[in-house]
């Protein structure tokens, strides 16, 4: 009978590095589907108020962001400090909202037309008469489905 014998030595064999060029690609390639750049950056001060009742919308494709504020320090000196639009990254009067939301709807899916909605971030220090020329309009191009976004917590902090 053949005797067996057994490895003395605790030694563990080298690690292949074969495969990390694959890893790191498969990463690569992971990271670069997943990321989702900004659409725009905001040229207005947005503090937004707070509501007690919030309901979180589901599909963000289906939004479209109308941002109202003071504009932002580097932007005063140009536009000066009322509260201003910003449609995307530039600023705009309430006279050009239509146009945006027609330009905005004709960009979506022929079954996501008629489910956008639009979504108003609001400054809690903004003109109510800025808002309802928005919302005239809004309802000029059918655009009838309006969000405000708040954040959730006591509605009555807003009066302070």
């Amino acid at each position: 009978m053949s005797k067996f014998s057994k490895k003395k030595s605790g030694e563990l064999p080298p690690v292949s590095t074969a495969s990390l060029p694959d890893i790191v690609f498969m990463l690569l390639f992971f990271f670069m589907t997943v990321t989702v750049m900004k659409d725009s950056s905001l040229k207005v001060e947005n503090v937004l108020p707070n509501a007690s009742e919030v309901k979180k919308l589901e599909k963000k494709d289906r939004v479209i962001y109308i941002y109202v504020g003071k504009p932002t320090q580097e932007f005063q000196k140009v536009f000066g400090s009322e509260p201003k639009i910003q449609l995307n990254d530039k600023f705009a009067s309430p006279s050009e909202v239509g146009d945006y939301i027609l330009s905005e709807r004709a960009k979506k899916s022929q079954e996501l037309q008629n489910v956008l909605t639009t979504a108003l971030k609001v400054d809690k220090n903004a003109n109510m008469g800025l808002i309802s020329d928005i919302k005239q309009e809004l309802r000029k191009v059918n655009a009838l489905k309006v969000n405000y976004t708040t954040y959730e917590g006591d509605a009555f902090r807003n009066l302070q």
